[in-house]
């Protein structure tokens, strides 16, 4: 089955900016039809609208359900709605994602919870609830959208490595029995993204990480997406969408513990520049 074809269905998540929207742009230009999902009803009302304005024709539908895809009723609700209005969706991008950086000593646990559930468990549920469509038809596109923090995790972001190490390693294990069904499985694994998440997550960052931000690179959404598209359509199921993203993963993968001494130095660095160099303190001894 070919996907990203006129007439098709896509169901996206986090549709109302960032990835999720630019995806829905790309979907609209090649006349599929698109149903978005996000959690503020404003905001996704206005990325529809913009949506809108990208179709080839009349007939193509964009529609929306406001849902947090952390509630799996609210997810199969959305599901059930979007299969009435056009069928069981053809391709599913999990693009909700949510990062709150900082010290780990220094964060709220809940924090810990609220990032696993938008970023593994929400995915975990779009899948469960669009997965008995797919396999009754035996097709079906799920594009999971991940990090380089799925390979690679950074100062400062123990909450978020952590939940996208979890969807890194759920999506490895599912695409085997995805494909045996005839369902194709891709993974973005994407650097720093501009979008409003990544102008949200930037406030919280501690010094050390804004430090080395001239060294990260920051690339457009829409970026991302035209060059995953080019390797959805070949069937590709990793996808790493900028030269840096290969690099960091081949010094993590082929290279061993190699990575690892080298961020080391630059974090200390950048670490000593904050913080200053730690006084050494003598040990008290107690006298009898």
């Amino acid at each position: 089955m070919q996907y990203l074809a006129a007439n098709q269905v896509a169901f996206i998540t986090g549709g109302s900016s960032g990835i999720g929207l630019a995806f829905a742009r790309q979907f609209a230009r090649r006349g599929l039809h698109v149903w978005l999902v996000a959690r503020r009803p404003e905001q996704l009302a206005r990325a529809v609208e913009e949506v809108r304005a990208c179709r080839q024709r009349d007939d193509q539908v964009v529609g929306s359900t406001t849902v947090d895809v952390t509630d799996l009723l609210q997810v199969e609700a959305a599901v059930a709605e979007v299969t009435r209005v056009l069928g069981v969706p053809d391709v599913v991008v999990n693009s909700a994602g949510f990062a709150q950086p900082g010290y780990f000593h220094e964060q709220e646990l809940r924090i810990f919870h609220e990032t696993m559930n938008v970023n593994y468990f929400g995915t975990l549920n779009v899948i469960r609830a669009v997965l008995p469509g797919m396999r009754q038809r035996r097709s079906g596109l799920i594009v999971n959208i991940c990090s380089e923090s799925g390979f690679l995790a950074m100062f400062g972001y123990t909450a978020y490595s952590a939940s996208k190490f979890a969807l890194a390693g759920f999506s490895d294990a599912l695409r085997p029995e995805l494909k045996a069904m005839g369902i194709q499985l891709s993974i973005i694994y994407p650097p720093d993204v501009d979008t409003p998440q990544l102008e949200y997550e930037t406030r919280f960052q501690p010094p050390e990480l804004r430090a080395v931000a001239p060294l990260r690179t920051i690339i457009s959404a829409d970026k991302v997406v035209e060059k995953s598209m080019k390797a959805i359509e070949k069937g590709q199921y990793m996808i790493l969408p900028v030269f840096d993203s290969w690099l960091m993963y081949f010094l993590t993968h082929f290279l061993g513990r190699t990575a690892y001494p080298l961020l080391d130095l630059i974090m200390k660095a950048f670490w000593k520049l904050n913080h200053g160099k730690p006084k050494a303190q003598k040990m008290q001894h107690k006298e009898d």
